[in-house]
């Protein structure tokens, strides 16, 4: 069985970010989506049961971005995944979510003709720097795959993906044909913290770059040369909190306090 992740460099959210020209600043503490982090060990722990079973399974990490988009790749490859690819290209520059995913799925393409028919794309459920949680959706209809989102456990089977998920306080099962896109969220599991062997494994694994150029030679990539995002932002600030907020002490009263200040608030 063959999987691809999808992953993302992004700023790290523990960092000062900053907007410059509508944008946000990238290449500053930037780290691999922390959410994408359970979609590769999710793919990984697919792999490993098929290898047990004696069936062979490859986990390809894929990534859109800069070439300090590496250092995402490189963190896949360290938590077991066995080869990655990152697109690259000044073109994509300021790539909203339906051009993302238009590139990825082409990307996806070239990997079958290379590799192998690809079985499964698994994604995390968002990405911590834009939030959209779309890109899931997007890269399912580009790639003509059907979607089981925000999975919290998922299994394999006789050609079949199996997901459960909760929605709106119910649990549901969907079952799916492979390839199909599943998306992940961080109660499927715990990621693996990579020892030092896999870390030093990991720099021997194959990680290559492709450009607009490369992608334009599978079917549909053509299409890509003409492509610029549909969205831009124009216009971004701070949100900065006015004053230091406003403590109630509980002696007893703190409930009806707290519920007067809120009364005189929305007043």
């Amino acid at each position: 069985m063959r999987i691809v992740v999808c992953v993302k460099h992004v700023p790290d959210m523990q960092s000062e970010r900053r907007f410059e020209d509508g944008r946000l600043v990238r290449g500053e503490d930037d780290v691999l989506n922390e959410l994408d982090e359970n979609a590769i060990e999710a793919a990984v722990q697919l792999k490993e049961a098929e290898e047990n079973a004696d069936r062979e399974g490859e986990v390809i990490a894929l990534t859109m971005g800069p070439e300090d988009a590496e250092d995402a790749l490189m963190r896949a490859l360290q938590m077991g995944a066995d080869r990655a690819y990152l697109v690259c290209d000044e073109f994509l520059e300021g790539s909203d979510v339906i051009t993302t995913a238009s590139v990825l799925s082409v990307a996806i393409a070239k990997i079958a003709h290379e590799c192998g028919p690809v079985d499964l794309v698994v994604t995390g459920m968002a990405s911590l720097d834009a939030m959209t949680s779309m890109l899931p959706g997007a890269l399912a209809a580009k790639a003509h795959m059907p979607l089981l989102g925000l999975a919290r456990s998922m299994s394999v089977e006789d050609g079949t993906v199996t997901i459960e998920r909760s929605v709106d306080g119910f649990t549901e099962t969907l079952r799916a044909p492979l390839p199909a896109l599943v998306s992940v969220t961080d109660q499927i599991n715990e990621p693996r913290y990579p020892a030092f062997a896999a870390m030093k494994a990991a720099r021997k694994k194959p990680l290559d770059q492709w450009s607009i150029d490369d992608l334009a030679e599978v079917p549909g990539g053509q299409d890509l040369v003409l492509r610029r995002a549909l969205t831009s932002v124009t216009f971004s600030e701070e949100n900065v909190r006015d004053g230091s907020g406003t403590i109630i002490q509980d002696a007893g009263e703190g409930g009806r306090a707290l519920a007067d200040y809120i009364l005189t608030v929305v007043k």
